[in-house]
């Protein structure tokens, strides 16, 4: 860990790493002056009934998560999903998955519980939020299978291990 890093930082920068390293683009944005690094990647199945799922993760380190904070940046991170997907409209043999990560050394527990309780759905946008306490080296978020969505459950599932559980 670099000198003047944040446990938080340094998580958010091994979250790009594997991003990376399971061939997503991945690049930093601003928003309202916090840094969120975005990765996305497509892939197609046959057994999802012939569709595209685009699956965005959208991460950054803030001061404190609360059930607030997480349900907020959820919504944020579905909109800004559905507006940068581009192509065919969710819905018509494409899906999007979202994973809006955060992650703090303050959080309420409240937030993990949220968060791993259950996917957040809309129409053809399934996201798994993601609360990271830093401090704790804990990673809260929804790893069942839900009614909605059910079809790429098991692709979710996995990415979200294999973005989210290395420490």
């Amino acid at each position: 860990m670099h000198p003047q890093q944040s446990p938080s930082q340094t998580y958010l920068a091994s979250v790009a790493a594997r991003l990376a390293a399971d061939e997503c683009q991945t690049w930093w944005e601003d928003w309202g002056g916090v840094p969120v690094l975005v990765g996305r990647r497509s892939d197609f199945r046959l057994r999802w009934m012939g569709t595209k799922l685009h699956l965005f993760t959208v991460a950054a380190a803030v001061p404190e998560i609360t059930m607030p904070t997480i349900g907020t940046f959820t919504f944020q991170a579905m909109e800004y999903a559905k507006r940068t997907k581009g192509g065919l409209p969710a819905g018509l043999q494409t899906g999007i998955g979202v994973f809006p990560v955060l992650v703090s050394d303050r959080v309420d527990p409240a937030a993990v519980q949220w968060a791993e309780a259950q996917a957040r759905n809309e129409w053809a946008i399934m996201a798994r939020p993601v609360v990271v306490d830093s401090a704790r080296q804990y990673v809260g978020t929804f790893r069942r299978r839900g009614f909605i969505g059910s079809g790429y459950a098991s692709h979710l599932i996995k990415k979200s291990r294999l973005y989210f559980d290395g420490q």
